[in-house]
This record gives structure tokens, C-alpha cells and sequence, in this order.
């Protein structure tokens, strides 16, 4: 009995052996299942992480790239300049004049004689465009034309192409190269009576100095360049081009832009020098010089020279019955520096001899002296001058003379 007590216990303490270890594995195992798992949810963690870090780094320049692109941008933006705006103005010339001839009583006059509007614009920075117009009225001392007195006329109608100081190109209607005396009218003229010495502006034109035409001009330094061709049938009847070209040394002070003036009323010192000329195929050739000196006076004065000599062969001149018109003239200008009032005082004296050839009817001389005394309250924009001038003649023409008051305005 003892035996088979003792085998049929053995076969009990065997299982319950085998069971134990078989929880012991699995308790081992499940402790082993555990950790594997607890590394693989850390591996795939830090996978997670380091995929987030990466994106984040990735995406980090891109951000940074897409912030200094417009950062560029509004730089770009920023530093572009603005396109000028449209302007608009206008000037006035008025005039009270005795006209006394050799060989008639003396007539009184009240005259408009210039009524301007002035247009400015731009396309861009580099095209713009200038219209202006005035009354046909005959200029400073002209007298008004029959009918037309009130009647607005293109002076000026441009499209300008100005890329640098050194390349400009001008087309429409404007003043072509010519002398100083053309290229500063008479709104920007020194003394009164401009055009009727016989030498100034003498070339052809359609209105107030100006032609139908495209040029080019530069500015090197203080040299300034300008040539160009023009429509010869409006100006002078005949077909052909005019070709123009003007050549200024400015040994002093520059003058900037195309067209000029004949006083800085003491802002600058001026000594220019200028050579110009104009041909036409079938007519003839038009040339002259022209010289501007101008000194500052200690206090706000200046003084003034300006001399010009001009040549009409065939082409422009005063006189269209004679082929031939030659001449000089010189002018001396002293603006004092006290202001009296709101303004300053000037003196101001010219003499000019004109010739006149090769005509329908005898040779002549002209003789032309001006003397004015003006009030200048700011600068072009608004003065005040008294003029005397007289003019005589050797043959054809009738002496006269003139005595006024001329007001001028401009905004």
C-alpha cells in the first residue's frame, strides 16, 4: 500500500511541478511581453518625436525664406519712386503802352498780351508729357491779329522720353534748338520788349517760336547737346525737314532741363556759351551765338550780361522780303540787393543793330535801344516792369517809340 500511495502521489507533485513552471513562464513571458511592448511604444515615441523635430526643422527655413521674400518685397515696393503728379498752372501778361511813330499821332493801349495754361503729367517715371497754350495775341509788344485776339493756340505739346540726364528725346511741338533768346520766351526773359530788335529768335516756327518736330538732347556735365528734325511745311511752306542743333559750355553753374532762362535773379553764376543752327534743303541756313554771364551780389543782388549774334541766310529772319538778316545786340542788367517792400528793384539797358539784305526793295538798318526799370517781387512769378524803347530805321521802315507799364503773373 505504501508503494502505490507513494506512485500514485508522484504523478500529482509532477503536474503541479509542470504547472508551476508553466505559470512561471508565462509570468516570465509576460513580463518579457511587457517590457517589448513598453520599448516598442518608446522606439515608436521617439520615431514620432524625431519625425515632428525633422518636420519642424524642415519647414522652419522655408518660413524664414517666405519672411525675407516679402521683407524684399516691401523693400522693392518701397524704394520705387513715386509717378509726379498732373500739375496745372497758369501766367499772365498785361500790358499799358504809348506808342508814338514818326509819322502818326500816338495811340494808347491796354493789352492782354499772353494768357498761358500750363499742363504737366507723367505715364511713368521716365515718360511724360507738357501741353500748353496761349492767346494769339502777338507777343510782348506785338499788336493782336484781327479777330483772333481771344482765340487759344498750341504753343507746346509734348510726349517726353527722359531716361537720364544724357538721354532725353522730346516729340511733338516745342521749341527747336536755337538761340537763348528762343529757348527762355518771354516769360523767362529779362527785359520787356523781346523779338523786335530784329536779331532775337529770328528762326521759323509755326507760333511763339515753336515747330512741329522730334529731338534729342543731353546733359554731359557742363556741356548740353541737342539736335533734331522738324516739319518744314508748317513752318516755312516748303517741304523739307529742318534740321536744328545747339551746342551750350556751361563754365559755372549748370542749367538743368531743355528749356532756359535769361536771369537766376541771383540764385547762381552763370557763364554759358552757346552755338546753334538750322538748315533747310530748299531754303537756306539760319546760325547764331548767344553768351549769358551772371554774378551773385553780396546781399541778394546780381549782374547781368547777355549778349547774342545771329545770321539769317534764306531761312527765318524779321523781314520776309529780304533774303538776308544779320545783327547783334548787348544787354547789361543790375538787380539791387535791398528789398524795398515785398521786392527788389532792377536796371536794365540793351542796344541792338539789326541789317537787313538782298530784298524787294532797298537795304536797311535797325537800331533798337531799351531801357527798363523793373520790381521784381518773385522772380518769373510776379514783377512789375516800366519799359522805354525806342527804334529807328535807315530806309523802309517807320521810327518809333514805345513807353509802357507790363505786369506779369505766373502760378
Amino acid at each position: 500500500m505504501a508503494c502505490h500511495t507513494h506512485q500514485s502521489n508522484g504523478p500529482t507533485r509532477g503536474r503541479r511541478s509542470r504547472l508551476a513552471a508553466a505559470a512561471l513562464l508565462a509570468a516570465l513571458a509576460g513580463w518579457a511581453g511587457a517590457d517589448t511592448l513598453r520599448a516598442q511604444e518608446e522606439v515608436e515615441a521617439r520615431a514620432v518625436e524625431a519625425r515632428e523635430v525633422e518636420a519642424r526643422e524642415a519647414a522652419a527655413p522655408v518660413v524664414e525664406a517666405r519672411e525675407v521674400e516679402a521683407q524684399d518685397v516691401v523693400e522693392v515696393e518701397e524704394t520705387q519712386p513715386a509717378i509726379p503728379p498732373i500739375s496745372v498752372g497758369g501766367g499772365l501778361q498785361s500790358s499799358f503802352v504809348r506808342h508814338q511813330s514818326s509819322n502818326t499821332d500816338g495811340t494808347d493801349h491796354m493789352r492782354v498780351n499772353s494768357l498761358r495754361l500750363y499742363l504737366n503729367g507723367a505715364a511713368t517715371n521716365n515718360i511724360k508729357f507738357m501741353v500748353n497754350t496761349d492767346i494769339d495775341y502777338g507777343g510782348s509788344l506785338g499788336a493782336p491779329n484781327p479777330g483772333q485776339n481771344t482765340r487759344f493756340k498750341i504753343l507746346d505739346a509734348v510726349a517726353q522720353f527722359e531716361m537720364s540726364d544724357q538721354f532725353n528725346v522730346w516729340v511733338g511741338r516745342f521749341l527747336p534748338p536755337s538761340d537763348r533768346a528762343n529757348l527762355y520766351g518771354p516769360f523767362y526773359a529779362h527785359h520787356w520788349a523781346v523779338y523786335a530788335d530784329g536779331v532775337q529768335d529770328g528762326y521759323p516756327f509755326i507760333f511763339q517760336g515753336r515747330a512741329n518736330g522730334a529731338a534729342y538732347w543731353g546733359q554731359f556735365d557742363k556741356v548740353k547737346l541737342s539736335a533734331g528734325a522738324f516739319d518744314g511745311h508748317s513752318a516755312t511752306g516748303r517741304s523739307s525737314l529742318i534740321g536744328a542743333g545747339r551746342v551750350q559750355v556751361n563754365f559755372w553753374d549748370q542749367e538743368p532741363g531743355y528749356y532756359l532762362n535769361s536771369t537766376y535773379y541771383g540764385e547762381k553764376n552763370i557763364l554759358a556759351l552757346g552755338l546753334a543752327g538750322q538748315t533747310q534743303a530748299d531754303a537756306g541756313n539760319a546760325y547764331s551765338a548767344d553768351l549769358l554771364m551772371e554774378r551773385k551780389v553780396a546781399g541778394g543782388g546780381a549782374v547781368t550780361f547777355e549778349a547774342e549774334w545771329a545770321r539769317y541766310d534764306g531761312l527765318g529772319g524779321y523781314d520776309p522780303r529780304y533774303v538776308m538778316n544779320d545783327g547783334g545786340y548787348l544787354l547789361a542788367a543790375y538787380l539791387f540787393p535791398k528789398r524795398v517792400g515785398p521786392g527788389q528793384f532792377e536796371i536794365l539797358g540793351k542796344y541792338a543793330r539789326a541789317r537787313f539784305r538782298e530784298g524787294l526793295t532797298a537795304d536797311y538798318n535797325q537800331k533798337t535801344t531799351e531801357v527798363d526799370l523793373n520790381y521784381i517781387i518773385r522772380q518769373f512769378n510776379a514783377r512789375l516792369m516800366i519799359f522805354f524803347k525806342d527804334t529807328s530805321y535807315t530806309a523802309v521802315q517807320t521810327d518809333d517809340f514805345q513807353v509802357g507799364v507790363g505786369l506779369q503773373i505766373q502760378m
